[in-house]
């Protein structure tokens, strides 16, 4: 038997194969079978859920958070990467939330720790000055009268009652505050004495003369009498309301920094949700939206107690500023009050940053854990 042109005797006989013209005339691929993937080499669309191709935003911040202090070496090449990234976003946030709750504790109280003692020491004592001067200059325009009278009398009263009203803030004029005020509620006694002594002369006579021009020397006298006495605490208390109204560079630098990190941390929150997302296919991880909740609420509390506290020390420094006439030091008294209102109820919140930044930590430390132990990762 012979075979034909297009044909070769295959090796062995019993069979031939198709020589070079019947395969040209096979068409490509006619009885070709689909290629099985070999199990070593994947087909290149299956991906493990983590290892799902990163956008450039996550690569870009990964390539960030690879310098971050206690990152840990890189996995090998082909590894998962999830658990180092995982434990380095734990440590991010966790180090932010503490960062965050020192420096909104420390901010805070910057404005608010001075609040309560301007509401019940430093505006009363000023305005227990002005009481005083008033007084006094009440008493002076009596002493004249050719007999004892009750306005003087009321007067000195007044004045002696404004100075013990003063005396009550330990703070007063400094160190040697409290002792000032001993020495001129003492000198008002002695000039209520000489005045009352000069009423009792003839008028006109020369011991008249001499008690008044006495008692007026100790009331005036450049340096040395009570009511220069009196302006020089006055001064002092004046500053002191400064200092504790003053919202300087240093407060303006420490809230910047607060009000960087907040936003630095509701960034990396953020990130680490979709980060979560992008990696786990899960759509929300109800610790990490706490956490932001709790963020967001308390930097907007904190800031907005700090601007009404401001607010009202600023409007109470202003109304003290000057001197007051004395038919206007009971409505003065009564703006400040209005003004430092709930003052002592804000400043009493400052403890509450320090529970919150420990909640903050524990929500965003129990988002992440149940994660990590998902692939026994634990840290060093």
């Amino acid at each position: 038997m012979t075979t034909g042109r297009g044909t070769t005797p295959a090796p062995g006989g019993g069979g031939t194969t198709p020589g070079p013209a019947h395969r040209a005339a096979v068409p490509p691929g006619a009885g070709a079978q689909p290629a099985t993937p070999s199990p070593q080499h994947p087909h290149p669309r299956t991906r493990p859920a983590d290892r799902r191709p990163p956008g450039r935003t996550h690569r870009r911040l990964a390539r960030l958070l690879d310098r971050l202090p206690g990152a840990g070496p890189l996995p090998e090449a082909g590894g998962s990467t999830t658990a180092r990234d995982l434990a380095v976003r734990r440590r991010l946030l966790l180090a932010l939330s503490a960062l965050l709750t020192l420096s909104l504790f420390v901010s805070y109280q910057g404005v608010h720790g001075d609040a309560n003692a301007l509401r019940t020491s430093s505006a009363p004592a000023v305005l227990s000055l002005d009481t005083a001067l008033y007084a006094l200059g009440q008493a002076q325009r009596d002493a004249g009268a050719p007999a004892p009278t009750s306005d003087f009398q009321k007067q000195i009263s007044v004045a002696a009652q404004s100075l013990s009203a003063a005396a009550a803030d330990d703070d007063i004029g400094g160190s040697g505050g409290r002792q000032a005020l001993q020495t001129i509620t003492g000198l008002i006694t002695v000039y209520a004495v000489k005045v009352q002594q000069s009423q009792l002369q003839p008028n006109g006579s020369v011991l008249r003369e001499a008690y008044l021009s006495y008692a007026t020397s100790i009331l005036t006298e450049k340096g040395s009498g009570i009511q220069d006495r009196l302006k020089t605490l006055q001064r002092q208390q004046r500053a002191a309301v400064h200092r504790q109204t003053s919202f300087g560079p240093p407060l303006w630098l420490s809230w910047t920094v607060t009000l960087l990190l907040a936003l630095a941390l509701g960034a990396a929150l953020l990130e680490t949700q979709l980060f979560l997302r992008h990696r786990f296919r899960r759509r929300y991880n109800r610790q990490l939206l706490a956490s932001l909740a709790l963020l967001a609420a308390g930097v907007v509390i904190t800031v907005l107690f700090t601007v009404w506290t401001q607010q009202g020390m600023t409007d109470t420094r202003q109304l003290l500023d000057r001197p007051l006439p004395g038919r206007l030091i009971p409505d003065a008294g009564r703006d400040t009050a209005s003004y430092l209102a709930h003052t002592g109820f804000r400043a009493s919140a400052a403890v509450w940053i320090l529970i919150g930044g420990v909640l903050l930590m524990a929500l965003a430390e129990t988002g992440l854990r149940r994660h990590i132990d998902e692939y026994r990762f634990r840290p060093r």
